[in-house]
């Protein structure tokens, strides 16, 4: 209890520090953004200001800067956001109109109020002036800020997306790897369980091979416990822990099982940890798990610097009925798919009392 305890403040402490992160990038994106923008619109005014106090130019482009921010910045995050995002388009569109308007006129008091009094001596207009030009708000106030809004929105949209595609491509990836953590956890319980009872009924018998089986038990769980966590592993470090594998399963079956083993390895490939085992130990399983009498079980596995091969045979009774989607095969499909995508090739045939399953993966993963 106390571990998922745990992984809750962990995930949430990550949320936060995504959250976090997040805001800061949004900060550093309005920064670039509306700095490059005023001095824009100072290059872009410069020359209609002849004669004029270039300090004037810099306020009024401060005045008007300052609005535009604060109406970009209120549309994209509360009527985008409340309105657009949840289609409730009208509401949308009648609460822009009344913003942009609120807003120019807001504006435009500050400017004639608060602005123009620090240089100029000129009759201010009234408030009824101000509320009621519509032409003079439209083309001095309200289309500077729909531009100014407009560019910011665009911008944080295209940031957004790419963000968002970021995102969902990490969040895939994380979801692929707890997966395959959970494809693991099942299949490791299942080769100690039949591992533990090869050396149960050793022991039955008190036989001087029990204490080979449990050396050859420790090397497989070492493999399970340490390299089995891993991303790949070589080709031929996972064959000598299927060795031991058959071994163990050859003393438990004895003389009635014959295994044959064929390795051509030309280059130092990689794989994902346990997939080969598990191709194995779906083999004993199906086969020689199921078969009274005699029982054959082909390995091999064959590597160049393009790809690795790996093949499994046996041998399995026509009359029982055969479990070709086990859950061991399933799982094998599943890790095939989570490391490789499409980039692997998976066949298996039935004939003749003989079942094969073959796959073919690229030379390492990349």
């Amino acid at each position: 209890m106390q571990f998922f305890i745990g992984m809750d403040f962990i995930f949430l402490d990550i949320v936060e520090m995504v959250k976090k992160k997040r805001i800061q990038q949004d900060i550093g994106y309005q920064i670039i953004f509306w700095v490059g923008l005023f001095l824009f619109g100072i290059a872009k005014n410069y020359g209609q200001y002849d004669g004029t106090n270039f300090k004037e130019i810099i306020i009024y482009e401060i005045s008007h800067w300052i609005f535009q921010i604060a109406a970009a910045n209120f549309i994209y995050y509360v009527l985008i956001e409340y309105f657009f995002n949840r289609k409730k388009y009208l509401l949308f569109s009648l609460s822009l109109v009344v913003s942009l308007y609120a807003i120019s006129v807001v504006n435009r008091i500050f400017i004639v109020y608060g602005v123009e009094p620090l240089f100029m001596n000129y009759p201010k207009d009234s408030f009824y002036d101000i509320f009621t030009d519509l032409n003079y708000l439209l083309f001095h106030y309200v289309f500077s800020i729909i531009i100014g809004a407009f560019i910011f929105i665009a911008t944080m949209f295209m940031l957004r997306y790419r963000n968002e595609k970021e995102n969902a491509a990490r969040l895939l990836k994380e979801k692929a790897e707890l997966e395959l953590k959970a494809l693991k956890s099942q299949l490791n319980p299942h080769f100690l369980f039949n591992t533990l009872n090869n050396i149960y009924a050793l022991s039955l018998t008190n036989s001087e091979r029990t204490s080979e089986s449990i050396h050859r038990l420790s090397d497989i769980l070492d493999y399970i416990l340490y390299k089995g966590q891993r991303k790949t592993v070589l080709i031929s470090d996972e064959l000598e822990i299927i060795n031991d594998y058959v071994e163990l399963e050859k003393l438990r079956y004895d003389e009635r099982l014959k295994v044959r083993t064929f390795e051509k390895l030309e280059s130092s490939n990689t794989i994902p940890p346990l997939l080969f085992l598990s191709l194995v130990e779906n083999a004993f399983k199906h086969g020689a798990g199921k078969t009274s009498g005699e029982a054959e079980i082909h390995i091999s596995a064959e590597t160049n610097k393009i790809h690795s091969v790996l093949k499994v045979e046996n041998t399995f009774n026509g009359n029982n009925s055969f479990e070709k989607e086990g859950l061991g095969l399933k799982n094998i499909k599943e890790q095939l798919k989570l490391y490789f995508d499409t980039r692997f090739e998976l066949t298996t045939t039935k004939e003749n009392n003989w079942f094969t399953i073959t796959i073919t993966i690229p030379a390492h993963h990349d």
